[in-house]
């Protein structure tokens, strides 16, 4: 009996510690599972800041741009690389420039006594064609254009985002942002003796953008087209089948080739990430009128109200009406629902 109750006693006491290190491990797993949850957390959060930072340092540096380009809209200087470039440059460059800056100057007099006036005049005419001439316009206090901008006929309420991950949204020479939307007074659809005004837009098409042309006399039903100057053919077209053989200029007719707006896109943020996209040089205009218009545009028929009657015989009878007031007019608000 002595040695049954002897066995049984070292056999639970066998049981009791190893269930008591049980114990002790499982709580040691438990803590070790929280601490790693912890960090998993603590590393996600950290991953989540750091791209947030990382956005906010893109977007920073897409503003400091648009404030270099405006600051050269208000100088009146004209080559804005030369000043990106040196933004760019650190203090560490900076005895370098200065000594590049001072070879230069004793290369030139050594080339003035070489070259010819014809030589020297060359790359002057080239620069003057290349740029384009731009308007001043109200900007606030962030150096943002105020909205709407009012260029003669057409009026723009809104410049939109740059897509850069399609690239349809894009030429060489021209950007199509998504959410542009301007106005443009031209010959009513159902009577060419009246004046209309037509809302044009941008919008997200998928792979390619979707351009519409909607008239204040017909907002049922827009005319739609994968590029500008689809859409503005078939606007010329259903004003009368005579104008299907002029030939369309839809960018002209939106404003995203007028050279104030085109200058305002290409400083908006992500213009740098474009491929195909040529940036334009631009020069501010000397006058101090700010809703100058564009001639050309208002001697076009395609374009101008005016000059479409000018160009086009009409019977003698016909007689030009005058536009409605203005709260005969559909508030733009209502265009855009």
């Amino acid at each position: 009996m002595s040695n049954s109750y002897g066995t049984t006693y070292y056999s639970e006491a066998y049981n009791n510690r190893e269930h008591q290190q049980n114990l002790k491990y499982k709580n040691k797993l438990k803590k070790l599972k929280k601490l790693i949850k912890d960090i998993v957390v603590e590393n996600s959060a950290l991953c989540d800041e750091v791209s947030r930072m990382q956005e906010n340092l893109v977007v920073v540096k897409e503003e400091r741009l648009m404030l270099l380009r405006r600051l050269c809209q208000l100088q009146g200087e004209v080559d804005l690389g030369t000043l990106c470039a040196k933004s760019q440059m650190g203090s560490s460059s900076s005895p370098v420039a200065n000594s590049d800056t001072h070879t230069p100057k004793k290369s030139a007099k050594k080339r003035s006594s070489v070259e010819t006036p014809d030589t020297k005049s060359k790359p002057k005419r080239s620069s003057k064609i290349s740029k384009k001439v731009v308007q001043l316009i109200p900007l606030d206090v962030n150096g943002r254009p105020i909205f709407p901008i009012s260029l003669g006929d057409l009026t723009v309420y809104s410049l939109g985002d740059v897509v850069t991950d399609r690239i349809a949204y894009h030429t060489e020479d021209l950007i199509f942002p998504v959410g542009y939307c301007s106005t443009r007074v031209y010959a009513s659809l159902k009577d060419v003796r009246m004046k209309s005004l037509y809302t044009c837009k941008i919008l997200d098409g998928g792979m390619k953008p979707r351009f519409e042309i909607v008239s204040d006399t017909d907002l049922d039903q827009p005319l739609v087209g994968s590029s500008p100057d689809e859409c503005h053919l078939r606007l010329l077209a259903t004003i009368s089948p005579s104008l299907s053989s002029v030939f369309p200029k839809g960018a002209d007719f939106f404003g995203i080739s007028h050279p104030t707006i085109q200058n305002l896109i290409q400083s908006s943020p992500g213009t740098r990430k474009l491929i195909n996209y040529k940036p334009q040089k631009f020069e501010i205009s000397k006058s101090s009128d700010i809703t100058e218009t564009n001639p050309a545009g208002e001697e076009d028929p395609s374009l101008g109200f005016a000059a479409l009657h000018r160009h086009y015989a009409l019977p003698s009878a016909f007689v030009i009406k005058q536009e409605p007031s203005n709260h005969g007019l559909i508030s733009f608000q209502e265009l855009l629902s």
